[in-house]
């Protein structure tokens, strides 16, 4: 608990990977684009309707705005933030988050405030279901070791309760991949409700679409099959590439995940599956998916036999 606390006490070590970027709690990012002249309405509106969903999958506390660091103002050329950004996002040893503007990061506000709103609560509403997930941890030599996280375990020896998919494969059986697309499956269907409750429209020029319809979950298949290009801007290049990149190998798996084992139930079994990585606990779940697959159903679709292999050390 010690290590814990200590690592919870300086975010230093994860935003000073960014050296370039200026990074400020939520709190005070969202205050200083009020003073800049930014309705945030549209931010605070989508959190509060993440709440009301979230406690009905048990959970019942947001993550703090003040461990979630926004990082902007950059003194790198050409620098382009936003959830796909590299190196970011929820780290539980340090219970913080660590995201950027999306958008041109050279201002402390953003050049377009309501894709930058939506994106900003898209990547809040995500990691707030990574806050709010089931861990435990075992003392090792010292060192906090995590052996549970949601409904997905690892032995202090490093075994794995569900291995990795095979690569190229367009379906899953990782526990890892499902829990990250519960996520920002829900994560997303907030940021759509909330810009069609604000009227946000979609922008017209190419990433700005792209981009858009990834916050919102509205990605086409037209979408994700052909690399976008943009001359002048390796960052947006690379930018566009991850967001097609996490579309492929995250969120069309977990639908497809959804759609070969819950046909027209795909909304229950998502709820399902929210509420048990929330309290950790598989048993409704499991009798669930029991119900529409025979026995052991759970077990047979995620445990890979390596979890009881003994790990040998030199």
């Amino acid at each position: 608990m010690a290590a814990l606390v200590a690592m919870r006490a300086d975010v230093s070590p994860l935003t000073g990977r960014h050296p370039a970027h200026v990074f400020r709690p939520l709190s005070e990012v969202l205050g200083l684009w009020a003073a800049d002249g930014i309705d945030t309405t549209p931010f605070r509106a989508g959190v509060a309707n993440a709440e009301r969903r979230y406690a009905r999958h048990g959970l019942m506390k947001m993550l703090p705005l003040e461990r979630v660091w926004v990082g902007c103002e950059s003194s790198r050329a050409g620098a382009f933030g936003g959830f796909h950004h590299p190196d970011q996002g929820y780290r539980h040893l340090q219970m913080a988050a660590v995201i950027t503007m999306y958008g041109p990061m050279e201002h402390r506000s953003p050049e377009r405030p309501s894709p930058a709103l939506l994106d900003l609560l898209r990547a809040y509403a995500h990691d707030c279901l990574h806050y709010g997930s089931r861990r435990r941890y075992v003392d090792i030599a010292g060192a906090p070791v995590r052996t549970q996280y949601g409904i997905n375990y690892r032995r202090a020896t490093g075994q794995t309760y569900s291995a990795a998919d095979e690569g190229g494969s367009r379906h899953t059986r990782n526990l890892g991949i499902v829990m990250e697309g519960a996520c920002d499956r829900e994560a997303r269907d907030i940021t759509r409700l909330t810009a069609e409750r604000f009227g946000i429209a979609e922008p017209s020029d190419l990433l700005g679409c792209l981009a858009f319809r990834d916050m919102t979950g509205t990605l086409t298949e037209e979408d994700v099959r052909h690399p976008l290009d943009a001359p002048g801007s390796t960052e947006q290049t690379r930018y566009a590439a991850t967001l097609r990149s996490y579309e492929l190998s995250v969120n069309r798996p977990y639908e497809r995940f959804l759609e070969e084992f819950a046909p027209g139930e795909e909304s229950a079994c998502h709820a399902r599956l929210l509420a048990a990585i929330v309290s950790g606990d598989v048993v409704e779940l499991g009798a669930w998916l029991d119900e529409r697959h025979g026995p052991g159903a759970f077990t047979g679709l995620f445990r890979s036999p390596g979890y009881f292999e003994p790990r040998l050390t030199a």
